[in-house]
């Protein structure tokens, strides 16, 4: 199973998250926010400090952070977002910088929730709870 854990109260991950799940036609990615009980579970079984600053894939009992992690996501997806995997042809200390530049100002620029948003019942089989 490929585990994507992201920023619950994030607007941008949980715009994020509807769009890779979209894009997911082969059924290959569920999802955990990480501030949730499920989330912090899998953090603490794969020794994952607290990072609500980063997307985290684990796949293939790998895991994967920041630029990484969407690098590895896009390999799971079809069609145009596949795009993604095009992030490899710059250096990790180019990609990460730019992913903590947007990391450090996704609340400023798209919000913030008060809690964590629930999925729809057609939707819950793509979170773990």
């Amino acid at each position: 199973m490929n585990i994507i854990l992201f920023d619950g109260v994030c607007n941008l991950c949980n715009s994020t998250v509807t769009f890779l799940i979209k894009h997911d036609k082969n059924n290959q990615l569920h999802f955990a926010a990480q501030q949730t009980s499920a989330g912090e579970k899998i953090k603490k079984q794969y020794h994952i400090t607290d990072n609500h600053q980063s997307v985290i894939i684990i796949k293939n009992e790998l895991v994967y952070f920041k630029s990484d992690a969407i690098i590895e996501i896009g390999k799971l997806l079809t069609g145009w977002p596949r795009i993604l995997v095009v992030g490899v042809i710059f250096p990790a200390f180019f990609r990460n910088w730019l992913y903590d530049l947007i990391a450090k100002n996704r609340y400023k620029f798209f919000g913030k929730r008060e809690i964590c948003s629930v999925p729809s019942k057609e939707l819950e089989n793509k979170f773990i709870s």
